[in-house]
């Protein structure tokens, strides 16, 4: 603790003595107590000559300096009788060693991050205590509201100490309750699926979205402002959100208050125009809302882009597009897209912040803008959009900074948190198509901070097994290419199938581009070597003629129009695939073989997705070769539920082996539902599918039986988005089979890839 001899700063200086007069006499400077401190640092503070008179307000102010230093527990003047100014000091001790005791959840690296204090440094006891809050404020971020920090003091030698931080971490603050205060439109559970924070339940054991996080909380009043104006709430508002810290700090209630308005029908959309040149006609083509519509709030946000993208092809650069929403006399909305002239203004520099790990090339590549373009919001906006993608950042923030000596010119500043990248992947599983299975891989997608993905997995199961390397370069030779390289090898049991067993193993390089942001491209060149083995003596004669071993060299490409809203979980639009193989570029097979794909995505009423999906694919051998078993088409397991893999098809009369087909179409419908347990992840859905298999090359119908009728199975089931991965489950009822066919009503598919 510190001890002054002073009394009453504001008095005056209080020495040791009386002081009676403005001024003293100092002939000499004496400094006591020094073990580190050199004595003309000190003096350097005091700024004393001696054989001088000092008035009391400047020693006054010397001593306030030297315990600013921070250097001195202690600091006393003293005047004799003689003039001599004898200045005692107690040095502050130095941290030989600063340790944090009982930091399980947290690693030591972020809070030493976090503190000022270091090994080495002077101790002080306000720094320990501004030390001991921002140790608080990072387990407050973890969810840990219950911590407590006391820090303690070991003394050594040599005014040396040991510093001890310690730290009993508590539990965590988990959600106890999610409340929502004014939503008369969406139930509670409807709104909970929406955010992030999430009621605590027994499944979340792997997830932290049940642990409370003020910045998730702010965020959730984004999902849920995001929500109600994509689906005609223009005047939704979020009053208040509220977190109430239960007594025990272990818990908290959440509360959202909502003021969810009038749900908005649009009537008109106009375009109005500031900039005489410009024709609006052409332009109501980008805008993807219509008169009737809901409004929409994300739709009405992209077709600002779109409009603005327009423009800029037609040489105006400089354009703002605002989107006005105009309330109608009959409570709807008109939807006004004013373009006026924007100000003129230039990129002047692009700055990057916030990666330690990433490359700034690999942030910078991602955006539609460059040092020197014409300022363009729209560009930006989809630059953000475009770095958020990478999922290398848990945030990005995009600033536009104006030039204070130069209003024509900007920078964009962008500051990026990373998050982690790389995972080590070990599960578990069953499926009725292939059994109980294991798979482990490892996997980095921005290895060396170069944003190159590197992969390797192992899969295991009863009758496939697996084994892929794969590396991609998304930005090769500098270009927006994509480019990568697979080596694999797959081993299949088709015993039950075909009284055979199948191996492959090969590599393949693989080449990428993309014409627009929906629309891509990408070719490959695969060389591997096909055999047949294990054929069973009572196998067929088809599949006995084929044992052995067949290289394949072959080069093909698939163009991929994407129109999704999600690639992973799409309600809404369309992807379509075409692609096409050659092989014969040497190796011993000889074919043409093309895959085409479409499927369209709708929702209504927000919770009923429907998918109609289509899949068809031909193949022919050509030079007089026919097509070998190993690349035919085999429906059923999956694809066509109901059906056992390989179940339907050109199948041996006496031995029953599947032999495949030279041309398959599978197609159908699928409507997701929710059955009360989105909570869950559980989403109950209904299917019928339809699937065609064509006749294999060079059989015989006395002893193969075969029909290209439609094959037909109608069912329901459920989807679980489990923390241990994915489950399905269905029940199929074949409606449309032949006597031959292999059936399968139950499928259950849990962790499964193979």
């Amino acid at each position: 603790m510190r001890k002054i001899s002073l009394t009453a700063l504001s008095l005056g200086l209080m020495l040791s003595y009386q002081v009676e007069a403005a001024e003293i006499y100092v002939r000499d400077i004496e400094v006591d107590g020094l073990q580190r401190v050199e004595t003309e640092t000190v003096l350097s503070y005091l700024n004393i000559n001696k054989n001088s008179n000092v008035s009391s307000d400047y020693l006054n102010d010397s001593l306030k300096r030297l315990f600013e230093t921070g250097l001195f527990a202690d600091v006393n003047f003293d005047r004799r009788g003689d003039g001599l100014l004898v200045i005692k000091l107690v040095e502050n001790p130095i941290i030989n060693k600063r340790v944090f005791d009982g930091n399980d959840k947290i690693d030591d690296a972020l809070l030493e991050s976090e503190v000022q204090l270091k090994s080495g440094s002077i101790y002080n006891i306000a720094k320990v205590q501004e030390d001991v809050q921002r140790i608080l404020e990072v387990y407050k971020r973890s969810g840990r509201y219950a911590t407590a920090v006391e820090p303690k003091i070991i003394k050594r030698d040599q005014n040396r100490i040991d510093l001890v931080y310690e730290i009993s971490e508590g539990p965590e603050a988990a959600i106890s309750k999610v409340n929502f205060v004014g939503n008369t439109h969406y139930s509670d559970d409807d709104l909970q699926s929406e955010i992030m924070s999430k009621e605590s339940r027994w499944y979340r054991l792997f997830s932290s979205a049940e642990n409370y996080d003020p910045e998730k909380t702010n965020y959730d009043k984004e999902l849920l402002r995001r929500f109600y104006l994509k689906r005609g709430y223009a005047d939704f508002r979020v009053i208040s959100a509220i977190a109430e810290l239960s007594p025990d700090k272990k818990s908290f209630v959440v509360t959202y208050v909502l003021d969810e308005g009038p749900r908005y029908e649009v009537e008109n959309i106009v375009i109005n125009s500031a900039i005489r040149d410009v024709d609006t006609a052409p332009l109501y083509d980008e805008i993807l809302i219509e008169k009737g519509d809901w409004y929409n709030a994300d739709l009405t946000e992209k077709s600002v882009f779109a409009i603005t993208e327009e423009l800029g092809k037609k040489g105006f650069a400089f354009v703002d597009v605002t989107p006005d929403l105009r309330k109608t006399a009959n409570g709807k909305l008109d939807v006004v897209f004013d373009i006026d002239e924007g100000q003129r203004v230039f990129v002047d520099r692009i700055n990057i912040t916030g990666n330690t790990r990433t490359e700034d090339e690999v942030i910078r590549r991602e955006f539609r803008i460059d040092e020197g373009d014409a300022f363009n919001a729209a560009k930006i906006r989809a630059s953000r959009r475009n770095v958020e993608n990478l999922n290398y950042f848990s945030k990005v923030d995009i600033q536009t900074e104006p030039n204070p000596e130069d209003d024509s010119k900007a920078d964009i500043n962008v500051n990026v948190e990373e998050k982690s990248t790389g995972a080590f992947n070990v599960g578990v599983g069953y499926s009725t198509v292939n059994g109980a299975l294991f798979r482990a891989g490892v996997v980095e997608n921005n290895f060396q901070g170069k944003g190159q993905k590197l992969s390797a997995d192992v899969g295991i199961s009863q009758r496939t097994s697996e084994y892929d390397l794969s590396f991609t370069e998304p930005y090769f030779m500098g270009r927006r290419l994509s480019a990568g390289v697979d080596l694999f090898r797959t081993e299949e049991d088709y015993q039950d199938e075909g009284s055979y067993d199948s191996e492959s193993t090969g590599g393949r390089l693989r080449l990428g581009w993309n014409y627009t942001d929906d629309l891509a491209q990408y070719v490959r060149y695969t060389l591997k070597e096909d055999k047949i083995s294990n054929v069973d003596n009572t196998a067929s004669i088809y599949i006995k003629e084929e044992e052995g071993k067949y290289s394949n060299s072959s080069i093909g490409q698939t163009l991929v129009y994407d129109k999704r809203d999600s690639a992973i979980n799409p309600k809404e639009g369309y992807y379509l695939s075409f692609g096409n193989d050659v092989a014969g570029l040497g190796g011993d097979e000889k074919y043409l073989k093309f895959d085409g794909k479409a499927y369209k995505y709708f929702t209504l009423a927000d919770y009923y997705t429907f998918k109609l999906f289509f899949n068809g694919g031909y193949i022919t051998g050509y030079n007089h070769q026919d097509v070998r078993l190993s690349n035919r088409y085999y429906l059923g397991g999956s694809t066509l539920r109901g059906f056992e893999f390989a179940g339907i098809g050109a199948r041996d009369k006496f031995t029953k082996d599947a032999l495949g087909g030279n041309w398959m179409i599978y197609s159908g419908a699928e409507m997701s539902f929710p059955i009360g347990l989105d909570e869950v992840g559980v989403r109950g859905r209904t299917f019928v599918d339809m699937g065609m298999l064509g006749k294999p090359d060079n059989i015989n119908k006395d002893y193969v039986d075969y029909s290209d009728t439609p094959r037909v199975a109608a069912g329901f089931g459920f989807q679980w988005q489990s923390p241990m991965g994915q489950i399905d489950v269905d029940l199929a009822f074949p409606i449309v089979k032949e006597d031959y066919d292999e059936t399968e009503v139950f499928r259950l598919n849990f962790g499964s890839r193979l």
